[in-house]
C-alpha cells in the first residue's frame, strides 16, 4: 500500500521519529494491509470502514495478543488516517468509531536506593579504563534518569563540568539540561581526561579501548549484570535505573513539573506513573502503623 510508504517517510523526515518506532509504526501497518488485503480483498484507504477495522482488532484479540500490543496497532492506525485526512486521500476516518481495549496498569519497577548505593559504592569494578567507564555508566543512569539512546549519543561537546550540567538530545531530537551532583560531575571529569588519551574519531562520550563507539546490547548487558548482584527483579534494564531515579526524586519531595523536565516527557501524563509507587509504599506504612489496618 503505497499510502503506508509515504506515511512512514513522513514520520520518518517530518516527525522526525526513532527508527525503533519506524519499525514498529511500519510493521504494524503492514500487518493490516495484508489483513484486508487476505479477508476483504480491498487496498485502499478509503474503502476501510470502522466495522473493518474492528475486525481486525477482535482477529488479533482471538489470536492472544496483548491488549497493550492491540492499542499500539490501533495508535499506528490512527496516525496513519489523520495523516491521510490531512494530506486529502480519505474524506472519512473510520478510527473515530474504534475504541481501545482496557489495559492493566503496570507500575514501573524500580531498585531501591539503598541497593544501588551498595552496588556503586561497594561492587567490584575493574580497575582499569573499562571497569571505570562501566562504573560511570550506571552512576549517569541513576543519577540523570537518562534513556539507554541518549546515553549513547551523548557528546563530549555536551558535557558542561563548569555548571555541572549535561545537555541530553532525546526522543524527537528535543534537548534538555540535566544537573549532575558533585561527585558525579568529579567522576565524570576523571573519566574524560582518561578518555582523551584514546585515539579515535568518535565524538561520544563512550567507547571501547579501541575507539569504537559503546552498542546497545553492551550497555544492557553490564547493566544486567551488575543489577543481578544487588536485585532478584525480573527486569534489570537501563530503563529501570530510570524509574529508580524519577521514583527516588519523587519520594524525596522533588516536583512531578521538575521530574518530567529531567526526564524529558512530553506530558505530566507519564511522569504521573511514578506516584504509583509512591501511593502503594504509604500504604503498605498505612498497614504496618496503623492499630486499625
Amino acid at each position: 500500500m503505497e499510502a503506508i510508504s509515504k506515511f512512514i517517510e513522513y514520520l520518518k523526515f517530518e516527525k522526525r521519529y526513532s527508527l525503533h518506532t519506524l519499525i514498529a509504526y511500519e510493521n504494524d501497518l503492514r500487518q493490516f494491509a495484508t489483513y484486508i488485503g487476505d479477508t476483504y480483498e480491498l487496498t485502499n484507504l478509503d474503502e476501510i470502514q470502522s466495522s473493518i477495522v474492528r475486525s481486525w482488532l477482535v482477529s488479533m484479540m482471538d489470536a492472544g495478543l496483548s491488549p497493550r500490543s492491540v492499542n499500539r496497532k490501533i495508535t499506528a492506525l490512527k496516525s496513519l488516517y489523520r495523516y491521510a485526512i490531512k494530506s486529502g486521500w480519505v474524506a472519512v476516518n473510520p478510527m473515530h468509531k474504534v475504541s481501545s481495549p482496557k489495559t492493566p496498569k503496570k507500575l514501573p519497577e524500580y531498585i531501591e536506593a539503598e541497593k544501588l548505593d551498595l552496588l556503586l559504592d561497594t561492587a567490584e569494578f575493574s580497575a582499569d579504563f573499562n571497569g571505570r567507564r562501566d562504573h560511570l555508566i550506571i552512576e549517569l543512569f541513576y543519577g540523570t534518569g537518562m534513556r539507554l539512546s541518549e546515553l549513547l549519543g551523548l557528546m563530549i561537546e555536551d558535557v558542561q563540568l563548569n555548571n555541572k550540567q549535561i545537555k541530553v538530545t532525546g526522543k524527537r531530537n528535543k534537548q534538555r539540561i540535566i544537573p549532575m551532583f558533585d561527585t558525579l560531575a568529579q567522576e565524570l571529569k576523571t573519566f574524560l581526561s582518561e578518555r582523551s588519551a584514546i585515539v579515535t574519531e568518535q565524538r561520544q562520550v563512550f567507547v571501547f579501548e579501541d575507539g569504537s563507539a559503546l552498542y546497545p546490547v553492551y550497555v544492557y548487558r553490564l547493566v544486567n549484570k551488575y543489577l543481578s548482584q544487588v536485585s532478584t527483579r525480573k527486569k534489570k534494564s537501563p530503563h529501570v535505573l530510570r524509574h529508580s531515579f524519577a521514583t527516588e526524586m519523587l519520594n524525596k519531595g522533588a516536583d512531578l513539573n521538575a521530574i518530567k523536565e529531567l526526564l524529558g516527557h512530553a506530558s505530566l501524563s507519564a511522569t504521573q506513573v511514578y506516584t504509583h509507587n509512591t501511593i502503594e509504599k504509604l500504604k503498605a506504612a498505612y498497614a504496618l502503623a496503623h492499630p486499625r489496618a
